[in-house]
């Protein structure tokens, strides 16, 4: 199951909304995480435009809520206009509002993407099958070690190019760690640790999407893992059949 809403909008389109939110990280003294408001905006994107994307949507919009005060609206614009950018979104339309009557002392961001695409909303079951290949691109990075390690989060824009390959199918990781996320998609299969293989931690949080499940067929192994590079973590290998 997708973090996702989705709706008819007409009798030939779907409307996909995503949304993510952030709280105690950026600028403020009592934030627990401190990093620019560019990087707040940026990675909050990331999570809910990945989630539209693997959707199979094309974004066309972002509605954003600021708690940070009217001082930090430029710079939370400015981080989903360079995500925007990695993707090639150059038409996305942007809104939002900021709360200025009251000031909070820690910061808190909250954002939705929303996507249309061809079709009707899809309400059948994902069958996982032992012919498919699962790996994770990236690793599941939060709070502090993401401004350490980011050189080991997946980008933006290989997600992306990884997402449009055909008979591939993705899946943002959350804050609830891999194997929550896997044992969601699947409605026949629930996964165990032993089940998978691999050095990645099953159940530590994600944070941002910082890396996301690829599950494939073998005629597309050879395809992702050279296309994912060092961010390539293998769970789990299909059998031929």
């Amino acid at each position: 199951m997708r973090d996702v809403l989705s709706f008819p909008f007409n009798s030939e389109e779907v409307i996909v909304v995503a949304s993510d939110n952030s709280g105690a990280i950026g600028e403020k003294e009592q934030d627990s995480v401190k990093v620019p408001y560019e990087t707040v905006s940026y990675y909050s994107f990331r999570v809910a435009v990945m989630e539209c994307l693997s959707a199979g949507a094309e974004p066309f919009a972002v509605t954003l809520q600021n708690f940070c005060g009217d001082n930090a609206w430029d710079r939370l614009l400015k981080g989903i206009k360079r995500g925007a950018g990695e993707l090639g979104l150059m038409d996305l339309q942007i809104t939002g509002s900021t709360e200025s009557n009251f000031t909070l002392h820690q910061s808190a961001v909250g954002l939705s993407v929303l996507g249309k695409k061809q079709g009707k909303v899809h309400t059948e079951p994902i069958i996982y099958t032992n012919q498919a290949n699962i790996a994770v691109i990236g690793s599941p990075l939060v709070g502090g070690e993401l401004i350490e390690r980011e050189a080991e989060a997946a980008p933006l824009k290989l997600f992306q190019v990884i997402n449009t390959i055909d008979e591939v199918l993705t899946l943002p990781i959350g804050s609830k760690g891999i194997l929550n996320e896997l044992n969601g998609l699947f409605s026949n299969m629930t996964f165990k640790d032993n089940d998978l293989e691999g050095d990645l931690d099953l159940w530590k949080s994600a944070g941002p999407s910082t890396c996301f499940a690829a599950v494939y067929p073998n005629k597309k192994a050879e395809e992702i893992r050279k296309l994912a590079g060092r961010y390539f973590h293998i769970l789990k290998e299909g059998y031929e059949k």
